[in-house]
């Protein structure tokens, strides 16, 4: 699902209380209506935009009543930063993600105390604990992201506007690209993109090619 959508969809906290509930147990229509405070109807439209975006799905039991339950892992991710605002469409979880491929991770979650029950709580528990350690490495890097951001900002940029020419290289340091492409890289008018083009032209940060805007050959 699109990650602007579903910012939008959980924007609504009776939607947020629905999901916070079904991610305890599964329930029916009544249930979540008793726990909102809303009527039925309510619920009932909540439900239905929910289940549209995939997040919910429902079962009937054998008296006929309509369970409701979280119908998959979703993960999405919010920057917001003094470089821009920027949501990460959103993914599932995948249990068959081949973590060896991380250069900077390792995990080893090998239990062999021979009882079921203590080794998977203890492998829940290393778990929790490299969920918390990634946290503050992402929030590590977020800084360290601003920080060189910064210093991006300090050679080539002056004044106010000094931001977007870090947002400019970032955009062009990868393939040549035209004045339109960056300026729907970082959502500018084209006249302001073109402009903080020739001022890094002048100090010799990029240059114009016959495939568009590039970085320098002194800046690489």
């Amino acid at each position: 699902m699109d990650s602007a959508a579903l910012l939008d969809l959980l924007g609504n906290e009776n939607r947020r209380r629905i999901l916070r509930l079904l991610a305890r147990k599964p329930c029916y229509v009544t249930e979540i209506s008793e726990y909102l405070g809303v009527s039925p109807k309510a619920v009932i439209e909540h439900l239905r935009k929910l289940d549209e975006a995939g997040l919910v799905e429902s079962r009937v039991d054998d008296q006929r009543r309509k369970y409701f339950h979280i119908a998959r892992n979703v993960r999405l991710e919010v920057n917001v930063s003094p470089y821009g605002f920027a949501s990460k469409s959103a993914y599932p979880a995948n249990n068959s993600v081949d973590i060896t491929t991380c250069r900077h991770l390792s995990v080893d979650l090998a239990s062999e105390s021979g009882d079921e029950l203590e080794e998977l709580l203890a492998t829940l528990e290393r778990l929790e604990t490299l969920e918390n350690e990634l946290s503050l490495a992402q929030r590590w890097v977020q800084g360290q992201l601003c920080e060189t951001l910064d210093q991006v900002s300090e050679v080539v940029g002056t004044g106010p506007e000094s931001r977007i020419y870090a947002d400019l290289l970032a955009s062009v340091r990868g393939e040549p690209k035209s004045v339109t492409e960056l300026a729907a890289d970082i959502d500018a008018h084209r006249d302001i993109v073109a402009d903080l083009l020739e001022n890094m032209a002048d100090k010799g940060v990029v240059q114009r090619t016959e495939r568009g805007w590039e970085l320098s050959t002194d800046s690489r």
